[in-house]
């Protein structure tokens, strides 16, 4: 009965508690993502998790009779046996890190990995913390035997050198007495290892709340969008005439199809005078903009041999402009063909080109065949988000002027020509005919506009919500190391920092995030990551100085914080070169850490070593 509850029934009580945390874990994170489906999570997770670790049973039911015979002390069979449940949780949150999608090691892919890895061990560590009584009582049982037994061998052969015994003993307890100390310092360093995987698990809540922030911006957005107008995709002008094509049927009868072709501007030219409007809309702004678009060009009818010109019906001839949103459209568009004006109205003769638009009937007749049709027209509209053009023509130039100091530039064609200075842009494109796959007489034709369409996009200057979601994923640099400095100093110290100390520090670190994507809802992300970096350093700071008692040591604290905030802060301003300066980052903090405790003495940390000094 004894070895049954030693062999199998402490194996089981670890197994089923931590079964028990992770299950009520995952009850806990599916109802705040979904209540609705928390108790069918809660039971599917529960199901899965039962079968998929019977493995880890197994491996506790070998390991530790393995620990508790090879291992000395209790402390040390301890420290063992969070480790082999280390080892055990690795191929589990490797095997979600690859299901759960990502390529293999890739952004996505590690984030899943340490959250997988954060929540099997600590339903670990909390089952493990549950039956440590249970476990001590085991382990410093064969101790004490395998105590008993040396005790007993050494007044056997030892009975009449009693002094000697005593002394011996003295300096058996003096060796021991490092070794005790460094087992706790290893298992200390491994439940601050567990408290820095735990707390990233609430940054990903707070990821996703910046991602829920950010939908919400998005849904103002386009609710002012749909009442203003959405962005603005201009085609043309160009001319769609009818025309009859003659085929014979498999009967041998003829027969007549009417299908339409498209006549494109020889020579267009288009400048646009770009306005942006600042909507507020509770605490967001939404950027819009006003254009006055004006236009000039010629069209040349020229046939093609390939086509009959007699088949062309000119009679129903339309001048069409390609417009996505009429909302916008602010007075009535005109176009003005060799000195006479035309009013366009709603509605396309074929979607061919585009899918909405505006077009009137234009009097054409054979005789404009070869004759250059000149034309210009006046377009004042308004749009959110994105303006695009079309180059529908043989000869274009196109030029885009605002005051906006931050656009960009959005397309299958960048600028030839652009100038952006803090008063506002200019843009100029060009293009002729060798740079389109198609000339300005279509037939059976058919054109996808998003191919070739160019323009300007009104980007606001400080995406806060971005930044935010970059800054959290340095998490780990945040919470490792500060959790590292302050590991350290409780041991150079000698001032013990207990885990529940570590948490609260912890949340601190999870807090300035959610400050972070607070404040700057408010006001611009510079200062809002210096008022939410400048309260979480000074909270942290003084939670040390109530600990350690010394303003010397909290000056020292403050002060690295405070360095660390400063790179990380740089690491989100930069983008291309963020790995390379935060790798340089990463080595210059670990060379000043190992510089910082060359001194101390890590099996026994009360003892400093001398560390000698140059002459």
């Amino acid at each position: 009965m004894i070895k049954l509850k030693t062999r199998f029934l402490l194996p089981v009580r670890i197994w089923s508690t931590t079964w028990l945390v992770f299950s009520a874990g995952a009850f806990i994170v599916a109802f705040f993502i979904d209540p609705s489906w928390s108790v069918i999570i809660f039971g599917g997770v529960a199901v899965a998790s039962c079968l998929g670790s019977a493995p880890i049973l197994l491996l506790l039911v070998l390991a530790l009779p393995v620990i508790n015979h090879s291992v000395k002390t209790a402390t040390s069979k301890m420290t063992w046996l969070l480790l082999v449940q280390m080892i055990a949780c690795l191929p589990y949150a490797l095997l979600y890190s690859l299901v759960s999608g990502g390529t293999f090691l890739s952004t996505v892919f590690i984030q899943n990995f340490l959250l997988a890895l954060s929540l099997l061990y600590s339903a670990t560590a909390v089952a493990t913390v549950f039956c440590r009584n249970r476990l001590m009582a085991y382990f410093a049982s064969a101790s004490v035997s395998r105590l008993s037994a040396t005790y007993q061998s050494f007044k056997y052969l030892y009975f009449n050198k009693t002094n000697m015994h005593m002394e011996n003993e003295q300096q058996t307890m003096q060796e021991h007495t490092p070794t005790l100390t460094s087992n706790k310092l290893v298992i200390k360093a491994c439940i601050t290892g567990g408290l820095i995987l735990l707390m990233l698990i609430p940054t990903v809540f707070i990821n996703n709340l910046v991602t829920e922030r950010q939908q919400r911006q998005h849904e103002v957005v386009e609710e002012v969008s749909d009442k203003w107008a959405k962005a603005q995709t201009i085609t043309g002008p160009y001319i769609s005439i009818p025309y009859n094509e003659t085929f014979t049927t498999k009967e041998g009868k003829q027969g007549v199809i009417k299908k339409m072709v498209a006549l494109l501007p020889s020579d267009l030219s288009v400048s646009s005078k770009l306005l942006p409007q600042e909507r507020k809309r509770s605490i967001y702004t939404v950027l819009l903009y006003q254009t006055d678009v004006t236009g000039n060009g010629a069209f040349t009818i020229n046939v093609p041999e390939d086509v009959d010109a007699a088949n062309l019906i000119f009679k129903e001839a339309r001048l069409c402009m390609g417009v996505t949103d009429f909302k916008g459209i602010e007075e009535k568009v005109r176009v003005k063909v060799n000195g006479t004006s035309y009013d366009l109205t709603p509605g396309l003769p074929t979607t061919a080109i585009d899918k909405t638009g505006l077009s009137c009937s234009i009097p054409l007749t054979a005789a404009d065949i070869d004759a250059p049709l000149k034309f210009s027209y006046n377009l004042k509209i308004r749009g959110s988000g994105h303006l695009s053009f079309v180059p529908l023509s043989g000869n274009t130039n196109f030029t885009i002027q605002s005051p906006w100091p931050n656009p960009s530039f959005s397309g299958t064609t960048l600028p030839t020509q652009r100038t952006v200075t803090g008063s506002g842009f200019e843009a100029a494109w060009h293009f002729h005919n060798a740079n389109l796959p198609f000339n300005t007489f279509l037939k059976d034709f058919s054109l996808d506009t998003k191919n070739y369409a160019f323009g300007v996009s009104m980007v606001q200057p400080a995406d806060q919500y971005s930044k935010t979601e970059r800054s959290i994923k340095y998490a780990i640099l945040f919470i490792g190391l500060t959790f590292s400095l302050f590991f350290i100093m409780e041991i150079m110290q000698n001032k013990p920092v207990h885990p529940v100390q570590y948490i609260l520090i912890g949340i601190a670190l999870v807090i300035f995030f959610s400050l972070l994507l607070a404040i700057s809802e408010y006001v611009i992300f510079d200062m809002a990551y210096l008022i939410a970096s400048s309260a979480t350093v000074l909270l942290i700071s003084l939670y040390a100085k109530s600990h350690f008692k010394k303003w010397k040591v909290v000056g020292i604290f403050g002060l690295i914080t405070g360095l660390l905030y400063t790179f990380i802060f740089v690491l989100i301003r930069l983008e291309d070169t963020a790995l390379l300066v935060g790798s340089i980052g990463l080595f210059v903090v670990l060379a000043l850490v190992m510089y910082a405790s060359r001194g101390i003495n890590w099996y026994n940390p009360s003892v400093r070593q001398r560390v000698p000094v140059a002459e």
